[in-house]
């Protein structure tokens, strides 16, 4: 018998078990002395049962997701174990990946990239997520059109764990919230591509100090949480869609998009205790 994925009806995420039906990961399973002959196999499966999960969560749980409602006590307590679960998976994938060296393609960016998504408006529904960026050091938009510069601002240069966000600059000297949505699809003048550039290596500064000496693993963690979700808010298939979608050309963004995701987790797991044992 070979290694399975359990994913009952009415359960929350999945997992791996042994032939024997120990409980193990797809990490372990790439490592071990037991490997499967074709390891990458075994991600594939991985994905592929990962996105099924997500398609029954957002059946289950798209009003809570959307922000529609909020949830009741037992409804919170399915929230935690959806975040946890799909957290875990991303980790999970990014550990077999790096063991095998494989370099993440789009279809894996698509499906974790869309878990992170699930995963930020879970804990954002559970109120657990952190500040953003510059939240409280920016000023209040009027209404109406906007002129300025946009650009992506750094908290502070030299402590780069802190991340940055994407501002306007306008020509009074006022610096207002932006997304990477609002430049791609709502301002003139700019140059998608070069937006995304800047975006991803914000995203890989803050990736590179998870486990750093000297970094705060909770900025960390609040950088990363927030320049994944302007990402992925901006790469959505549609307006009332969670699903993940790489611009034309784009498909490099992939390898950028898991690596954040899982330094994510890492970073969480060092405060967050229900993510306790996914540290490393």
């Amino acid at each position: 018998m070979r290694p399975r994925i359990v994913q009952c009806d009415g359960q929350i995420g999945f997992r791996w078990t042994r032939a024997d039906g120990t409980a193990t990961t797809v990490a372990e399973l790439v490592a071990g002395s037991d490997a499967d002959e074709e390891p990458e196999r075994l991600t594939a499966t991985h994905l592929a049962a990962l996105d099924d999960a997500m398609i029954d969560a957002a059946r289950r749980f798209g009003e809570l997701l959307g922000a529609g409602r909020r949830p009741t006590a037992h409804e919170r307590g399915d929230l935690a174990e959806l975040y946890r679960c799909l957290d875990d998976a991303c980790l999970d994938y990014s550990r077999a990946a790096d063991l095998l060296g494989m370099s993440p393609d789009s279809r894996a960016g698509r499906i974790v990239g869309t878990a992170m998504l699930m995963s930020i408006l879970a804990r954002q529904a559970l109120d657990m997520l952190g500040p953003a960026p510059l939240d409280g050091s920016l000023d209040e938009p009027a209404l109406g059109v906007v002129g300025g510069y946009g650009e992506m601002v750094q908290v502070d240069p030299d402590r780069p764990w802190k991340g940055g966000r994407w501002v306007v600059r306008t020509e009074s000297g006022a610096r207002l919230p932006l997304t990477l949505s609002m430049i791609l699809f709502d301002s003139s003048g700019t140059n998608a591509d070069a937006a995304r550039d800047e975006h991803c290596e914000a995203l890989r500064t803050v990736t590179s100090t998870v486990g750093q000496s000297g970094s705060d693993v909770y900025d960390a963690a609040c950088a990363l949480d927030w320049l994944l979700y302007d990402y992925l808010m901006a790469h959505r298939d549609g307006p009332d869609s969670a699903e993940i979608v790489f611009a034309k050309g784009r498909d490099g963004d992939a390898v950028v998009v898991v690596a954040a995701a899982a330094a994510s987790v890492r970073a969480r797991a060092t405060f967050d205790p229900a993510l306790a044992l996914r540290r490393g």
